[in-house]
């Protein structure tokens, strides 16, 4: 995981980074994502389905209220993982295309900051793939998130739900209780 002194928040792409095949597209991105851009390209004549998820920053995490969330990777990796995601998700669920984008850099509250679309023959396999994609982008991919709290310090954490991170603030780090 990144520490303070590391310069991969200031590294962060000026310029989406893809990775496009007829049914998969892969992208990290400092930009504003496009739930529409996923829609259009997971569309199939061949697809009953189309499940689409639009993760973004929320105001609070574990009854702290969140400033903001910023995104950092390790680009080559994550887009290699993400890419195997898709790629798995396609065979396993037998779906027509597969889209996974996620932004990078500061992301404030209400924006988005991860984009999953799918699609499918018929609805279970769409909504069974679309969570599954979730779940393994946030348990695989080489991403990680500085929550921001309000009137208080960044605290670093793996780009999962539920477990507290390292407090960063003043040069050290230290272990935050939860």
């Amino acid at each position: 995981m990144p520490t303070t002194n590391d310069p991969a928040l200031a590294n962060i792409p000026s310029e989406p980074i893809t990775c496009t095949t007829p049914d998969i597209h892969i992208e990290l991105t400092p930009h504003t994502l496009s739930p529409l851009a996923a829609t259009k390209f997971v569309s199939s004549p061949s697809a009953g389905a189309t499940v689409l998820f639009v993760g973004t920053t929320r105001d609070y995490f574990k009854n702290l209220p969140v400033q903001s969330l910023s995104y950092t990777s390790y680009t080559p990796l994550a887009m290699s993982t993400l890419f195997s995601i898709a790629s798995s998700m396609l065979a396993k669920h037998d779906l027509k295309k597969v889209y996974i984008a996620h932004r990078l850099g500061e992301v404030p509250i209400e924006e988005t900051s991860i984009v999953i679309a799918v699609s499918a023959p018929h609805r279970q396999a769409a909504w069974r793939a679309g969570e599954e994609a979730l779940e393994e982008t946030k348990k695989r991919a080489e991403i990680w998130k500085l929550e921001k709290f309000v009137g208080g310090d960044g605290v670093w954490r793996a780009n999962r739900d539920g477990v507290m991170g390292v407090q960063v603030g003043d040069g050290e780090e230290k272990e935050t209780a939860v």
